[in-house]
């Protein structure tokens, strides 16, 4: 599944990130590589951004770039 399908409350691990180039850079520069646990905090209203926790940070992901990460649930 995707970090996109992820539920609310629930801890996840990131298996692969898809994507490439810069877009790919990015989502890497946050913090968020493979192997990494991410907790998913909150979902906007309107359901955009996404709002995670990953290595004790608060980040706000849109759901675009949240597709493009595979995760597995723990």
């Amino acid at each position: 599944m995707t970090l996109k399908e992820a539920k609310i409350d629930s801890t996840v691990r990131v298996v692969k990130i898809n994507g490439e180039g810069a877009l790919k850079r990015r989502i890497m520069d946050m913090g968020i590589t493979k192997g990494v646990e991410i907790y998913v905090r909150k979902v906007a209203p309107l359901g955009d951004p996404v709002e995670i926790t990953v290595r004790n940070y608060e980040i706000s992901l849109r759901k675009s770039d949240a597709d493009l990460i595979d995760v597995e649930q723990l």
